[in-house]
């Protein structure tokens, strides 16, 4: 019991960071979203390698080595990663915080359908109405806004996809982490030197407090990762689909409070639909996990001596 509330807290925390990020980026400018993609990659390999040093947890290194399929999937998520993390800090930067909260939003129901088509997952009736309604939401967003909401649906997509690969390469976090920036650590310092010599970087030309506030993304990425896996490990998984919620909240909140970005009717109209289509989707998550549970409790009573 214990272990589960620390669990529920360190599952807590990490999707709080998470966020609280749209409050994090504006303070990088004028950096552009690249040039702190580069930097959040390098940082964050100097924070991972820092972390499994304390560790002394190298011994995975050599059996990775020798699996290049795995080490090709890697390479793949960290294309992933880069285009989601760039997409995102450029959603932040240019006030299109509650569309990329969007991205979060229905990521969960992206998940679910490529549950269904990699997996030949097959979906309850209540899951295909919350994708339904997922989708429903989209087109809804699409005509209010006379364009597809890109930057949700390239959030979604990418996001929905490294997932997929990261369960199937089934690595910690710490370890595939240090292998994704490390897989995108030359072209990111190559795109830094390049600004650099362009006299266009940011990095050591706007003060002490940016070139830290640049170097601290590295720590910023490494800590929710080290907490969500801490509690993916001690929680159930239906318990942390719920809160998962929490940053795309606080991501919403933080585009309507301190951004202050507009929300005209039509768009509460999308995004209520999408909490609709979020709260079919866990009621029924947290339905099959009591029916399983209570499955497993039968079976253990029946085999019970009398």
């Amino acid at each position: 019991m214990l272990d589960t509330r620390r669990g529920i807290v360190y599952g807590i925390l990490a999707y709080v960071m998470w966020g609280l990020f749209p409050l994090y980026w504006p303070l990088l400018r004028p950096a552009g979203a690249v040039e702190i993609l580069a930097h959040r990659i390098a940082w964050s390999l100097v924070a991972v390698i820092a972390i499994l040093a304390t560790r002394r947890h190298f011994s995975w290194v050599r059996p990775l080595l020798q699996q290049p399929r795995k080490l090709a999937l890697l390479a793949l998520a960290a294309g992933l990663v880069s285009v989601n993390w760039c997409t995102y800090i450029f959603a932040v930067n240019s006030g299109h915080v509650v569309e990329a909260s969007l991205g979060y939003f229905i990521n969960p129901l992206v998940s679910v359908l490529f549950g269904v088509v990699v997996f030949r997952e097959r979906l309850r009736p209540f899951q295909w109405a919350a994708v339904a309604l997922g989708t429903l939401a989209v087109l809804i967003l699409t005509l209010a806004h006379g364009r597809l909401p890109w930057i949700a649906i390239v959030l979604a997509v990418s996001f929905g996809i490294y997932g997929l690969i990261k369960k199937i390469v089934h690595m910690g976090a710490a370890e595939s982490l240090a292998v994704e920036t490390l897989i995108l650590f030359a072209p990111a310092f190559g795109y830094l030197v390049f600004l650099e010599h362009r006299g266009r970087a940011a990095f050591g030309h706007q003060g002490a407090t940016q070139a830290a506030l640049l170097a601290a993304a590295g720590v910023i990425t490494a800590v929710p990762l080290m907490f969500f896996t801490a509690a993916a490990i001690r929680v159930p998984l239906s318990m942390l689909g719920l809160l998962q919620y929490i940053a795309p909240t606080l991501q919403f909140l933080c585009g309507i409070l301190v951004a202050h970005e507009r929300m005209p009717a039509n768009r509460w109209i999308g995004f209520l639909v999408v909490w609709g289509a979020l709260a079919v989707f866990s009621w029924d998550a947290l339905r099959a996990a009591r029916g399983a549970l209570a499955t497993r409790r039968s079976a253990v009573a029946g085999t019970e001596p009398v």
